[in-house]
């Protein structure tokens, strides 16, 4: 063996700094997957790879999710059902279903709050991905579909929807705001309600192509509309006809109306009560087949 002048000979590495494992046998040699079997995984998992990557990013910005997604409700929460329910009648408590006004508005902020991230998630990220990063043509590389990019955008935006749903509704039950043993079930109405709004929502916006301020327009004159008209803070039936209609054809009001079932109760006929939930997954069905078009024909199959 040779060695460097003025440098030692150094003895040869022997036990576990050498790699040998420690009863004295090699370790098996790490090797990567067969490309057949990486695109049978790909193939078979790749929603969930995606998810996977977008929750990451998500994770980058965990505290303005949290901050937007349970801050702002709360914040709510406390302004109206707090706050002004000290200047509303509660002594008049028919006038909200027998409830207080804090418990009669939570349901309804806490499915606000999932439609607004909707709005949110399933717009600009979506427009991200085909314009501007193209984050979307990466994977398309590579065996997954554009089924499986949009199923995996979905996934991950779906769990943030159970997450922030789940703790805003810890903080009202901590308020007492639920009391109804079945009011865990508004978190799952509130993931629905997001859903139902947000995959048209995204199926519109994988068709942009050129960002001339849709977006904005759909959050002012859709979005605030929605929220403001759809017996969030008051019953429906109290606003005037002119303006009924909006929470007729909202996910925050059939969303509002189903948690307001479970959370406290709230008594409705049984068939409306069906054609809430009829009404939300009919949406996000809708919205799946809209979006998964336009995934095909935006990556060419």
């Amino acid at each position: 063996m040779t060695r460097k002048a003025g440098l030692p000979e150094q003895p040869a590495a022997t036990g576990p700094a050498a790699g040998a494992a420690p009863g004295g046998t090699a370790p098996a040699a790490l090797r990567a997957h067969s490309p057949e079997v990486s695109a049978a995984r790909a193939r078979r998992w790749g929603s969930l790879y995606f998810a996977e990557h977008v929750l990451r990013v998500m994770k980058s910005y965990g505290w303005t999710i949290v901050m937007y997604g349970v801050g702002q409700p709360v914040a709510y929460l406390f302004a109206m059902g707090v706050g002004l329910a000290t200047l509303v009648d509660t002594n008049s408590e028919a006038g909200f279903g027998g409830v207080s006004y804090l418990t009669f508005i939570a349901p309804a902020l806490l499915i606000s709050a999932a439609v607004m991230t909707a709005a949110n998630e399933f717009t600009f990220p979506v427009m991200d991905g085909f314009k501007w990063r193209r984050i979307y043509f990466g994977p398309h590389a590579s065996p997954l579909t554009p089924e499986q990019i949009a199923l995996g955008q979905i996934i991950a935006v779906t769990v943030r929807f159970l997450v922030q749903s789940a703790i805003y509704f810890a903080v009202v039950a901590l308020f007492g705001a639920a009391p109804s043993g079945w009011g865990w079930v508004s978190i799952l109405v509130a993931t629905l309600s997001g859903l139902s709004f947000g995959l048209p929502l995204m199926a519109y916006a994988a068709s942009i192509k050129e960002d001339k301020g849709q977006f904005a327009m759909v959050m002012r004159f859709i979005v605030m509309p929605l929220f403001l008209f759809s017996g969030t803070f008051f019953p429906l039936d109290t606003l005037p006809l002119a303006v009924r209609w909006i929470g007729w054809i909202s996910p925050i009001w059939h969303g509002t109306e189903l948690g307001r079932v479970f959370s406290y109760g709230y008594e409705e006929p049984p068939l409306l009560t069906i054609l809430h939930l009829v009404f939300l997954l009919a949406l996000t069905v809708a919205g799946w087949v809209l979006t998964k078009r336009q995934f095909i024909k935006r990556m060419g199959g």
